[in-house]
């Protein structure tokens, strides 16, 4: 039937149907035609629908008649075209075989075949792509038999169809499910031997790409499947050894070896296993003898300041100083050798400043500052051997002045200075300013104190 005739057919069951409502009231209308028509189209748009006025609902339609809006969107989403999230699910994969012609074995050993073309090209990422398509197909296939082998991994009953909806589509799916599961044992058993060897190709392309970890999860996938499977252990110890997990190495070799002795390719693998073994004890001893060395170093070191009685503090925040710091010198391990300090010079009335790496304990202030002096930045002059005077904070926060030719030890020992960070601090000032400076710093200190 064309629209017209539709058309038609729904007037004709409309006059029928006012008709028979005008017979059972008894009344007649005696308004003109016009008002007669204007209120047959009230009365029908608010006249019950019945199921003779309107077809049956498509089979489509049917499936989601007793159903929720919730219910038909989440259902919506579990199909390729509508989905809004990437899943892992049965019918995309079915989907995406759509464009293989073939039974899931063929497709897979085609697959197969391709990735060992590339393979033997050197071509690891395309081979890798291929072994990937095999093992997605034959990877559904294994979740379907699992999930009909095992009820309690079906989906939840929101996500799976209704009864209503699997008796609505006949008896035709069933004959289709029926086949389905005609797949034979020995059909079974070859597409798990092809996806034990897709797992264990894709492993080695992993292996030459150094996706050290995706090899060993492929190896560890083909094991699953076989634990026999020799390629798959030494595909495994390879990839553990390549990033220092010789543990774990070591247990996949042993593995396969006990399961083949004469295996040429492990027992090379065992080789290296124990060289990077021998070489990981060896490097880890020197280490421990390195911070065997450096905490005895320290040890000394603070024994010595604790005999010289040098004050020491500790910030929050040191200053990065590489690897200057307070050290024993010639011979850091000889508690007879000399402190060394790394030494601040600060020049206040100029805000500059210089660094002495290491200020031996018995050397004094003229001894560096005769190399230190004349500043390129002073162009007065006024920094001189006997044209400055220096200056350390005490720990009371005042300040001392010291001597030019005094050792630095005579200065730190006894406890009135201090040392922050491993530095020592020392201002250095002109003589015509140093007292000015001097009132300044105390002035300060005063002022910290009183907030404080």
């Amino acid at each position: 039937m064309d629209i017209q005739e539709i058309s038609d057919e729904v007037a004709k069951r409309l006059k029928l149907e006012q008709s028979q409502s005008q017979a059972q009231s008894g009344t007649k209308t005696s308004e003109p035609t016009a008002t007669s028509a204007k209120q047959l189209q009230v009365d029908s748009a608010f006249m019950p629908a019945t199921a003779s006025m309107f077809p049956e609902l498509s089979p489509g339609r049917a499936m989601t008649k007793k159903k929720t809006v919730d219910e038909v969107v989440a259902e919506l989403k579990q199909t390729p075209f509508f989905m809004t999230e990437l899943e892992e699910n049965d019918e995309i994969e079915a989907f995406k075989a759509l464009a293989y012609e073939g039974t899931p074995l063929e497709n897979s050993s085609e697959f197969k075949e391709q990735g060992n073309e590339c393979f033997k090209a050197r071509r690891w990422g395309d081979a890798k792509e291929f072994y990937t398509k095999g093992i997605l197909i034959l990877a559904a296939e294994e979740r379907k038999r699992k999930q009909a082998a095992d009820p309690s991994s079906q989906p939840p009953p929101s996500a799976a169809k209704s009864e209503q909806e699997v008796e609505e589509r006949g008896e035709g799916e069933g004959e289709g499910e029926g086949k389905k599961a005609e797949t034979s044992e020995d059909e079974v058993r070859q597409e798990r031997t092809i996806l034990e060897s897709l797992y264990v190709n894709r492993a080695a392309c992993h292996l030459e790409l150094k996706n050290y970890r995706s090899c060993w999860l492929d190896g560890s996938a083909a094991l699953r499947l076989n634990p026999k499977n020799i390629k798959a252990y030494y595909r495994s110890a390879r990839a553990f050894l390549a990033v220092g997990r010789i543990a774990e190495a070591d247990d996949a070799c042993a593995r396969g070896l006990a399961i083949d002795p004469s295996n040429s390719p492990l027992k090379t693998v065992a080789r290296d296993i124990i060289k990077k073994a021998e070489e990981t004890s060896a490097r880890q001893r020197r280490e421990a003898e390195r911070a065997a060395k450096e905490k005895r170093r320290e040890m000394l070191i603070r024994a010595a300041l604790k005999a010289r009685e040098i004050r020491t503090r500790t910030t929050a925040q040191p200053p990065e100083m590489e690897d200057a710091g307070v050290k024993l010198a010639p011979d850091p391990d000889d508690p007879a050798s000399h402190l060394c300090f790394p030494t601040v010079l600060l020049y206040p009335a100029h805000l500059e400043s210089d660094f002495i790496k290491a200020f031996n304990e018995t050397d004094s202030l003229a001894d560096h500052l005769g190399y230190v002096f004349p500043l390129p930045w002073d162009r007065e002059g006024a920094y001189t051997l006997a044209g400055v005077e220096c200056y350390m904070e005490t720990v009371a926060g005042g300040l001392i002045k010291l001597g030019k030719k005094v050792p630095l030890l005579k200065v730190l020992a006894g406890g009135k200075v201090e040392v922050v960070d491993e530095v020592v601090r020392i201002f250095v000032l002109p003589k015509p300013q140093a007292a000015a400076w001097v009132e300044e710093f105390k002035m300060k200190k005063a002022a910290e104190k009183g907030s404080g």
